[in-house]
C-alpha cells in the first residue's frame, strides 16, 4: 500500500471509528429503552421496523445525493440528521410518548443512517483506485470492520454501564455529542478523491439519470441482482436478532434491570466484527470463490439460530450467539468486495444504497413478525424461526454464483465488470 492509499485508509478508519462509537452507545440498551417508555414487544419491534422503513424510503434518494453532490456532503448530512433524531428519541422517552410519535422519529433515524450507507464505502473504493492501490478489497474492508467492532465494543459496553449507573436516556445524549464531534472531523479530513460529483442545474433530471444508470448497472445485472435479493432475508433477520438479544439475555440471566448484561448483546456482535474482519482476507486466500464463503456463512449461521431453541443456559446461549455473529461477520467483507467489484464508479453509492434498501425492506417485514412470534411463543422460538427465514437467502446466492462473474474469483481492487 503506497502513501496515498495509506492516507485514504487512515481517514476511512477514523470516520468508521468515530461514527460507530457514536451510534453504538445505544445499541446495547435500545430495546430496553423502548420497553421502558411503555411500548410492548410488538410496538418496540414495530418502531424498529419504521426505522428500517425510513431506510427503505430514503436509501436511493440519499445515494443519489452522494453520487450527485458528493460523498462528503452525504456524510455531513448524516451526522446532523442522526444527532437531531436521536435527541428527539430522548425527548419521546421523557414524555412516554404514544407509539405513532416513535414511528415518525424512527423514520427520521432511518434517514440519518441512509446518508452513510453507500457514501463511505463508495468514497473509500474510488479513492483507493485513484491512489493506485492494487491490493484486495477484503483486507481494507476487513480492517474497517475490525475498527468498527472495537468502537462498537467500547460504545455498547459503555452505554450499558452508563445506563445502569444513571438512566436509559443518558447514552442517547452521549451519542448526540459524539455525532456533533464527528461532523467537525469529517468536515476537516474528508475530501472526494477519484470522484467528481455531477451537480446538474436540473436536479430532478439528474436524479432520474443516476437512478436509471444505477438500475442498469445494479438490479439488471444478474449476479448483482441475486445478491441483492438475498439481502432481505439475511439483513432482516440480522436486525431482529441484534435487538432481540437484549431482552433474551436478560431473561436467561434472571435480572430485568441488569443493563450491563444487556450490553453484552452488542459486545458479542462487536467482538465478532473484530474477529470476522481479521478472518475475511485469510479465508479468501484459502477459498477460490467468494460465493463459497457466502453460502457457507449463511448455512452455518442459520443452523446456530435454530439451535438456540433448545438452549436454556445463559452461558451456552452466549457461546452460540458469539459463534453466530463471528460466522456472519467473516462473510460481510467478502460480500461487499464481491459487490463492489461488479459496480461502476459513477453509480457506486447509489447501487450500494439500493443494496442496503433491499436489506432494510426485509427488516420492515421480518422484525414485527418475529417480534409477534416472541410475544406468542417466546424469544427462543422466534430466534429459531429467524434461522429458517435466513436460510431462504441461500438459493439466491447460488444463482449469483451460476452467473460466473469475474468478481467471484477476483483478488485485486482493479477488477470491474
Amino acid at each position: 500500500m503506497n502513501a496515498a492509499a495509506r492516507k485514504i485508509q487512515r481517514v476511512y478508519l477514523t470516520l468508521t471509528l468515530g461514527n460507530t462509537l457514536a451510534t453504538s452507545f445505544i445499541w446495547g440498551i435500545n430495546t430496553l429503552f423502548l420497553l421502558d417508555a411503555g411500548l410492548s414487544n410488538l410496538e418496540a419491534f414495530a418502531a424498529n421496523a419504521f426505522f428500517t422503513a425510513g431506510m427503505v424510503l430514503f436509501e436511493v434518494p440519499t445515494g443519489v445525493v452522494a453520487d450527485g453532490w458528493g460523498r462528503r456532503v452525504s456524510f455531513l448530512l448524516g451526522t446532523v440528521t442522526l444527532a437531531l433524531s436521536t435527541f428527539l428519541y430522548y425527548l419521546l422517552w421523557q414524555q412516554s410518548a404514544p407509539f405513532w410519535w416513535w414511528a415518525g422519529v424512527s423514520v427520521l433515524l432511518g434517514l440519518g443512517f441512509t446518508f452513510f450507507s453507500g457514501a463511505v464505502e463508495a468514497w473509500l473504493v474510488d479513492a483507493l483506485r485513484f491512489s493506485g492501490y492494487e491490493g484486495g478489497l477484503e483486507s481494507v474492508l476487513g480492517r474497517g470492520q475490525m475498527v468498527s467492532g472495537i468502537a462498537m465494543l467500547a460504545g455498547s459496553v459503555a452505554g450499558g454501564a452508563l445506563a445502569q449507573a444513571t438512566n436509559l436516556g443518558v447514552p442517547f445524549l452521549v451519542r448526540v455529542g459524539v455525532l456533533v464531534a464527528m461532523f467537525v472531523v469529517a468536515f476537516l479530513l474528508m475530501r472526494d478523491v477519484g470522484f467528481t460529483p455531477e451537480r446538474s442545474p436540473h436536479p430532478l433530471r439528474a436524479t432520474r439519470a443516476v437512478l436509471k444508470a444505477s438500475v442498469d448497472g445494479g438490479f439488471r445485472h444478474p449476479p448483482v441482482r441475486f445478491i441483492m435479493l438475498a439481502a432481505p432475508f439475511t439483513e432482516g433477520v440480522g436486525f431482529y436478532v441484534f435487538y432481540a438479544l437484549q431482552p433474551y439475555l436478560l431473561q436467561l440471566f434472571g435480572d430485568p434491570r441488569a443493563y450491563a448484561v444487556a450490553g453484552l448483546a452488542a459486545a458479542i456482535v462487536a467482538g465478532a466484527d473484530i474477529l470476522g474482519g481479521w478472518m475475511a482476507p485469510r479465508i479468501r486466500k484459502l477459498v477460490r470463490k467468494r460465493t463459497t464463503v457466502l453460502i457457507a456463512s449463511n448455512l452455518l449461521s442459520s443452523l446456530i439460530l435454530v439451535m438456540l431453541l433448545f438452549t436454556s443456559a445463559f452461558w451456552l446461549a452466549l457461546v452460540l450467539l458469539a459463534l453466530w455473529a463471528v460466522v456472519g461477520a467473516a462473510g460481510t467483507p467478502v460480500r461487499q468486495a464481491y459487490l463492489n467489484d461488479m459496480i461502476a464508479s459513477k453509480q457506486r453509492a447509489t447501487v450500494l444504497s439500493f443494496d442496503s434498501l433491499m436489506g432494510s425492506s426485509g427488516g420492515v417485514v421480518v422484525q414485527p413478525l418475529l417480534g409477534r412470534t416472541a410475544d406468542l411463543y417466546g424469544y427462543p422460538a422466534s430466534l429459531a424461526v429467524s434461522g429458517a427465514v435466513q436460510l431462504l437467502a441461500a438459493p439466491f446466492i447460488l444463482m449469483s454464483r451460476r452467473q460466473r462473474s469475474q468478481a467471484d474469483t477476483a483478488s485485486d481492487v482493479a477488477a470491474t465488470p
